[in-house]
């Protein structure tokens, strides 16, 4: 069997606040767990975006938040650069933290945007990252 990534689980410190930060993004996160705090959405790319406040410190002894910088950048398809324009504008006018304005990298056209967890999201109009991209099925 091949191996096949199925989810990406954020450990959050607000399950409410973070599912504000990702509807405002464009994803229809679905609304917490009344028995949990937890919200997963099954993206049409087959992978799941978990938002939870508790499976870590929960299921792991050793496990403490970290306390600066980052550790991975989620990128999301936005389309064309002027969408990833508009996401920026979007987000950073809802009181999200920016963290690099949109601007041609020396890779894809692009802008980072914190979470409210300090999660960096990577905002893109790089074809590759495009999901009916033959080369990436």
């Amino acid at each position: 069997m091949e191996m096949q990534l199925s989810m990406v689980v954020l450990e959050v410190r607000d399950v409410t606040r973070s599912v504000e930060f990702y509807r405002t993004l464009g994803l229809a996160m679905p609304d917490p767990r009344t028995d949990r705090p937890v919200s997963i959405l099954r993206m049409s790319s087959g992978v799941s975006l978990v938002l939870t406040e508790d499976f870590a410190s929960t299921n792991d002894p050793t496990w403490s938040r970290p306390t600066g910088g980052y550790q991975q950048l989620m990128e999301f398809f936005a389309g064309e650069d002027a969408e990833v324009d508009a996401m920026w504008e979007k987000l950073t006018a809802a009181g999200y933290e920016g963290r690099m304005a949109p601007t041609q990298t020396q890779g894809p056209y692009a802008a980072m945007v914190d979470d409210p967890d300090g999660n960096v999201v990577l905002l893109t109009s790089d074809e590759p990252a495009r999901i009916s991209n033959k080369d990436n099925a």
